[in-house]
């Protein structure tokens, strides 16, 4: 598991957008399996070896970014972008991967989702190009969602961190958008943490 915390800011007319990262895995495994059978004089025995899979997920930030959207402060109609390496670290597929955000300190930035934070999810077949202004995608760029900053469970259907020793490279940016404006939204502050989930796959026979 991997953790980035940080703060998000409003300053007057502007606003300071951080966040906390984490990648939740899990571990299968199965202890004190065995076989035993009876054999006549004309058989030999035959020996049974069952292995268990390591189910597991990490979090990694290209280009050292100590948190994601960091940057300065936000005016009406910026946004931010981070640029995340999703990686299946275990040894067993993944039925799913759902990437969940809350607000640890609410404010009106995440309770708006109309005028408040939005949350773009995109990834690229090849890590992303980072040396810009903004980073780029030199591959083929597909989006998972956009939607407001408080994503509950949203499934990244098809990624690639589905695949044991796979690596989703995904940019996630954050947009205050031009209406956010008003007394309401001065100084005003959330703490915001994200979270994926890597889901095993069903068992069946094999």
């Amino acid at each position: 598991m991997t953790t980035i915390d940080s703060t998000t800011t409003r300053n007057r007319s502007a606003v300071k957008i951080v966040g906390a990262i984490a990648a939740v895995g899990a571990a299968v495994a199965v202890a004190g399996l065995g076989t035993f059978g009876g054999f006549t004089d004309t058989t030999s025995p035959v020996g049974t070896k069952v292995d268990t899979g390591v189910l597991s997920i990490d979090v990694s930030q290209p280009g050292g970014a100590a948190v994601p959207f960091d940057g300065g402060m936000m005016l009406a109609g910026d946004s931010r972008s981070a640029v995340i390496d999703l990686v299946n670290n275990g040894n067993t597929a993944l039925s799913a991967v759902t990437l969940k955000s809350w607000a640890t300190a609410s404010s009106i930035l995440d309770q708006d989702t109309v005028n408040g934070l939005q949350l773009k999810a995109e990834t690229c077949s090849v890590s992303w190009d980072t040396a810009g202004a903004s980073p780029t995608c030199p591959g083929t760029v597909r989006t998972y969602f956009t939607q407001p900053i408080l994503v509950d469970n949203y499934p990244l259907n098809f990624t690639a961190a589905m695949a044991p020793g796979a690596t989703d490279h995904l940019k996630l940016t954050a947009t205050l958008p031009v209406s956010a404006s008003g007394d309401a939204f001065e100084g005003a502050s959330s703490d915001l943490s994200f979270m994926f989930t890597g889901i095993q796959r069903g068992g069946g026979p094999r």
